[in-house]
């Protein structure tokens, strides 16, 4: 047993394990706080600004990770993301406050981002290329999995306030532990890797490298963001149960559960540009159609389904096209620029959301999620090929 722990294969489905569970911390989080405060009667910009704390958080630590990352390893980074994440969500019981909340979620910012970068970075750096899709679409649908058990906790609140955040922090501690069972291990390096001016010069060179692999996460980083911590606000006020918006968020996550692997494989196979336009332009689509019949739950639900079938692999088959196009040396700083662009999109998501819900004028909120989908599908349909090939 401890030697298959200690294999790449044990490795693989330990961090796989621990980013599920970090998925539905978040997946409960976003719309669990998102109720809470419109039932306290917070404005809905208010509720999208506070929100945005757990992006400015992974914003703020960025810069800091690819140097410790290099100097200490994968390991140590995921114990302190790790428990930085634990102890924020147990610390959410003691006090309800806007402002202290917004501070926790910054906390958690820092821990989420210590540990997907290293669980990220650790896994695109080791899988061979022909599996390259295959093994980041089973990172990205584990976080999937866990994102969408998250708001189906939600209704939990009912029972008492504090109990969705024990139950979490809980099931962090879990995979938490899960950790000090891996061996530790450390990325490529070059020569200027651990001083201030290679690692402007990487970012540089990453950026002008695969700056268009970096849309995809930003766009997904919009659209989880804005779907579970303001679609909630824009659906209760629709007049839709808590029940049925944690199905609806529930439904678009189990439809990415499904193509997560599908589409990783095909784009091992045809190539990521490809399947990224399908998704993204697809998505689109589906969400324009789902805001003429939204006052109908059920089929609101069948749509997100679909959405999600169609654009809950962007943030994986972004990094697996990040992957394609990054010298293995700079896969950290990809990686890491990829987290960033997520990050971004994941805090103009909430303000943007909370802000068009308030001025729009009731204009459907899912029409900007469609248009923001189109705005990110044409440089990537307008990227030129390169001499970069999918094995």
């Amino acid at each position: 047993m401890n030697s298959y722990l200690q294999s790449a294969r044990g490795r693989f489905w330990i961090l796989v394990t621990i980013v599920s569970i970090s998925g539905f911390s978040q997946g409960m989080l976003l719309p669990l706080i998102a109720v809470i405060f419109e039932q306290d009667g917070v404005s809905s910009a208010l509720n999208g600004l506070s929100a945005t704390g757990l992006y400015v958080g992974t914003l703020l630590i960025a810069p800091f990770m690819e140097p410790q990352l290099r100097k200490f390893g994968y390991k140590p980074l995921i114990l302190v993301g790790g428990g930085l994440v634990i102890l924020s969500l147990f610390l959410f019981t003691l006090w309800k406050s806007v402002l202290f909340w917004f501070l926790l979620r910054i906390l958690i910012g820092v821990g989420d981002q210590a540990l997907h970068f290293s669980t990220q970075t650790w896994i695109t750096s080791t899988s061979p290329q022909h599996r390259l899709g295959r093994n980041i679409a089973i990172y990205g649908m584990s976080f999937s999995i866990g994102f969408g058990a998250g708001p189906l906790f939600v209704p939990m609140v009912e029972v008492f306030e504090a109990l969705p955040f024990i139950v979490s922090g809980i099931l962090c501690l879990f995979a938490w532990s899960l950790v000090f069972l891996v061996k530790n291990d450390f990325p490529e390096a070059t020569g200027s890797a651990m001083t201030a001016r290679g690692t402007i010069g990487r970012f540089k060179a990453a950026t002008l490298i695969a700056w268009v692999a970096f849309l995809p996460p930003l766009g997904y980083g919009f659209l989880e963001a804005s779907l579970n911590a303001i679609y909630p606000v824009y659906a209760l006020r629709q007049s839709i149960e808590v029940g049925m918006v944690s199905i609806m968020l529930a439904a678009f996550s189990a439809g990415a559960i499904a193509t997560q692997l599908p589409l990783g494989n095909l784009s091992d196979r045809i190539g990521r540009k490809k399947v990224l336009l399908v998704a993204l332009v697809g998505g689109a689509v589906v969400f324009v159609a789902a805001s003429f019949y939204e006052t109908n739950a059920w089929m609101t639900v069948g749509f997100f389904a679909l959405a999600g079938m169609f654009v809950g692999s962007t943030f994986s088959l972004g990094i697996s096209y990040m992957a394609d196009l990054m010298p293995k040396d700079l896969l950290p700083t990809g990686n890491l620029l990829c987290g960033i662009a997520f990050s971004i999109g994941s805090l103009a998501g909430p303000t943007m959301g909370g802000v068009f819900i308030q001025y729009s004028g009731g204009l459907s909120f899912l029409l900007l999620i469609a248009s923001i989908l189109f705005v990110i599908a044409l440089p990537i349909a307008l990227k030129k090929p390169t001499n970069t090939s999918v094995v």
